[in-house]
């Protein structure tokens, strides 16, 4: 009997790069138009966004980690 690998999704992923690109673009639109306070919530938009895309994958490897060292127990058992 073949084991279903457990569904992860990974919303943080397309969310960082999301925020990645609308943060550019926004830097892009308000550097244009010279609107500072628009300018600076772009650039953190965009600073927070790799991070962000990082941080849910290693939540992810993490999460399959534990569930590889949890059915090796449960095998040796």
């Amino acid at each position: 009997m073949e084991e279903k690998k457990k569904l992860r999704c990974p919303l943080g992923v397309p969310g960082g790069i999301l925020a990645t690109l609308i943060g550019l673009a926004g830097i892009i639109l308000n550097s244009v138009n010279f609107n500072l306070s628009g300018l600076l919530v772009s650039i953190a938009l965009f600073l927070m966004g790799a991070p962000f895309v990082r941080i849910t994958m290693m939540v992810h490897s993490a999460n399959d980690r534990l569930d590889e060292l949890e059915r090796k127990m449960q095998e040796k058992k």
